[in-house]
């Protein structure tokens, strides 16, 4: 990827609907090659989708919590893993090092409903034999954004 590229997922991530004219001036091209750059990127998978910035708390959504998870056995990993996907209030789920094996990010309606969704369900899974339950009292920062080269990744 070169500059261009990276000015194009920039802008994107910041604006995903800006139109191709409005694109290619940012990046000094014309709309149809700023629409060529743009498709190329989706075709390698580096643009993955776009989507519509929600309000969690405007639908809804009044409790985030992360619940970190431990599995008794590495044969338990792939009916963990499909139960989760399939779960619309678990919105993240990272393998991760350290003391768990994974850490979901969860958002509810109601501490009552996370109660249950960790009780009904995350327990209920085979091979979870522990969680750690930590919920969020607010929150000073989320993106989806990510960080290009000159800001932290992809430097070297």
């Amino acid at each position: 990827m070169n500059a261009i590229d990276l000015k194009v997922i920039d802008q994107l991530m910041k604006q995903a609907r800006t139109t191709w004219a409005e694109l290619g001036a940012i990046l000094g091209l014309t709309a149809p090659a700023a629409a060529e750059r743009v498709r190329r990127l989706e075709e390698k998978g580096v643009i993955k989708g776009y989507a519509a910035v929600v309000d969690p708390e405007a639908v809804g959504c009044l409790v985030t919590a992360f619940v970190a998870v431990t599995l008794d056995h590495p044969s338990a990993r792939s009916p963990f893993l499909e139960k989760m996907a399939h779960l619309p209030q678990v919105q993240e789920c990272h393998h991760v090092a350290g003391d768990f094996d994974y850490l979901l990010k969860i958002r509810c309606a109601s501490l009552r409903q996370l109660e249950g969704l960790i009780s009904e369900q995350l327990k209920e899974t085979r091979g979870v034999v522990r969680s750690k339950t930590t919920v969020v009292l607010s929150t000073v920062k989320e993106t989806s954004a990510v960080p290009l080269a000159g800001s932290g990744c992809g430097d070297e």
